[in-house]
């Protein structure tokens, strides 16, 4: 498993933005996958998570209702769709691989991690 994300940038408040992470493995939708994002001076956080299958799909409480994460097994690739962006949404997002069709929530849970992509939002 490799994972590269990107989509990320500088936006208005308000703004959208949609990240993607592709794997350039060969076994992504044997995997749940997570997003987490850290914002300068705190700890990494969980995001949002999809199944393997896409299923089920479970949020962090903070972006419950507005972010949405889906997949797409014969691009390799999961995504954050990320619309209505608020200034406390600015960070670096990460996404996972966990070997496990099950969703998790931990960062321990997960055995791969992409690169990180950063997202600004302005006020």
């Amino acid at each position: 498993v490799q994972l590269q994300a990107s989509g990320g940038g500088l936006v208005q408040a308000g703004g959208s933005l949609k990240l993607s992470c592709t794997d350039s493995g060969r076994s992504f939708s044997t995997h749940s996958m997570g997003w987490f994002r850290q914002a300068p001076g705190k700890e990494r956080e969980f995001v949002a998570a999809i199944t393997w299958s896409g299923g089920s799909t479970y949020y962090a409480e903070s972006v419950r209702g507005r972010f949405t994460i889906s997949r797409d097994n014969d691009k390799n690739t999961v995504y954050l769709q990320m619309p209505s962006l608020k200034p406390e949404d600015t960070a670096v997002y990460y996404c996972a691989a966990r070997s496990s069709p099950a969703i998790y929530v931990k960062e321990a849970g997960y055995d791969y991690w992409g690169q990180g992509t950063l997202v600004t939002v302005s006020s």
